[in-house]
């Protein structure tokens, strides 16, 4: 299987978009997924100049562009048009960098909100904004996040909202977490996976939280992912997505990076 390898630029808070760009063609990589530009969380704000200078070294940089990835959470105490606008914007600053994709967070709902309203918020939200991301060319990605970690909670929104232009972006690490395995995961929202966020991770000695390690050295099943993936026929990005920009004490992106894609070659070499 000869999927397209990227990494997600949270793994070089310190770099910036032309360093980044270097080292990704260096290494091999083949797309950046834009978290951070120059080391900061994209806004929706930029001034014309600086989407048009980001732009131009992007197209310039012969690599492909997974996604724009923003903080955008679905479920909150804030109105849904709030939200919905700010969806909009994000689509429309992709749209003129030709992402394909934004990732958006399901949030982590505020208190005295039922199971049933959440889903609806979310769902709403995203039937809304489908509609402008058909417009544009751009789709929507839920992230496996949050309290929408497991793909069980991400299947019963995406069950509510039809367009092809919502799917799923599949954080490999926070479905383990949540106890399902790969096949599970396939067979809620299998079809609709757009992007697929790799990583590893063993759990804290004290049974509290995660820590995040190296490919192959933690308790990720993500070679069982690959294959499950790879006999499902998903045909999208695997993007690396080292947290850095969250976990300083783990290694830094030049160690990290050119180990994540030997591994993911290997793996993949080895499952052909």
């Amino acid at each position: 299987m000869s999927w397209k390898l990227a990494f997600s630029t949270l793994a070089c808070p310190d770099w910036s978009l032309e360093r980044a760009i270097d080292e990704a063609r260096r290494w091999g990589y083949e797309g950046l997924e834009l978290r951070l530009i120059d080391g900061q969380l994209i806004e929706p704000d930029l001034s014309s100049a600086d989407r048009e200078s980001i732009g131009r070294l992007l197209r310039e940089s012969g690599l492909g562009l997974v996604a724009a990835d923003s903080s955008i959470r679905l479920v909150t105490d804030r109105l849904d048009v709030e939200v919905e606008t700010e969806l909009v914007s994000f689509l429309e600053l992709a749209a003129g960098w030709s992402a394909p994709l934004v990732r958006v967070f399901g949030g982590n709902p505020p208190d005295g909100i039922s199971n049933e309203d959440v889903v609806a918020k979310a769902a709403r939200i995203l039937e809304q904004t489908a509609l402008v991301a058909e417009r544009l060319g751009v789709k929507i990605g839920l992230e496996t996040h949050d309290a929408f970690s497991a793909a069980s909670a991400v299947a019963r929104v995406l069950d509510r909202v039809r367009s092809p232009e919502v799917g799923v972006v599949w954080d490999v690490l926070h479905t383990h977490r949540m106890g399902e395995t790969p096949q599970q995961v396939w067979d809620l929202v299998g079809p609709r996976i757009l992007s697929v966020h790799v990583k590893d991770a063993r759990q804290a000695p004290d049974g509290e939280g995660w820590q995040l390690v190296l490919l192959g050295e933690g308790e990720v099943p993500v070679r069982d992912c690959l294959d499950v993936l790879r006999r499902g026929g998903y045909e999208g990005w695997l993007v690396a997505e080292w947290e850095k920009r969250w976990h300083p004490e783990i290694e830094d992106p030049d160690v990290a990076l050119p180990h994540e894609i030997a591994v993911l070659r290997d793996w993949l070499a080895d499952d052909c």
